[in-house]
């Protein structure tokens, strides 16, 4: 087992990801999750695929770009490349609350314990943590706050009208 978190419990990661070496007319059977430059490549080659699809999108790739596919996607990887970046914050939220994404929110990168449950709170469903994380720890910091005062992806009112 890795160190991949999915709805607050340990999990085995089955997605592989498309690194764009492969040629898309053959590519390795199962579930992928490919860059969005290459999605909009390809899409069709993608979609005709007997798994399941997913997509990586950088910090500046717009979110809404997606709109019109997003029930045909499955995953959707967000990067934190380093810890002062919270685009990917706000792209989660986005998917969330304007556009209804259902599926999977990964977070991938530098995805630091302290900041896992405020991730939760926009809408990341998962967490892909480095090796030198402790699974047992990061699980822990999804209830160090027991309560929230703002609406968010996880919680739709405010404290006061709760």
């Amino acid at each position: 087992m890795g160190n991949y978190i999915k709805d607050r419990k340990p999990a085995e990661d089955s997605w592989v990801p498309y690194t764009g070496l492969e040629d898309v007319d053959n590519l390795p059977s199962g579930d992928i999750y490919i860059p969005f430059e290459e999605w909009q490549t390809h899409r069709d080659a993608f979609l005709k695929r007997n798994s399941r699809v997913g997509l990586i999108l950088e910090n500046t790739d717009d979110v809404f770009a997606l709109k019109d596919d997003l029930d045909r996607l499955d995953l959707i990887v967000l990067q934190f490349p380093k810890m002062a970046d919270g685009r990917a914050f706000t792209q989660a939220r986005l998917l969330r609350e304007r556009l209804g994404y259902k599926g999977e929110i990964r977070a991938t990168g530098d995805v630091l314990q302290d900041q896992v449950f405020y991730m939760q709170r926009c809408g990341f469903n998962s967490f892909e943590l480095r090796d030198d994380q402790d699974i047992p720890s990061v699980l822990a910091a999804f209830d160090e706050m027991t309560v929230t005062y703002q609406p968010a992806a996880d919680e739709a009112l405010p404290i006061w009208k709760r």
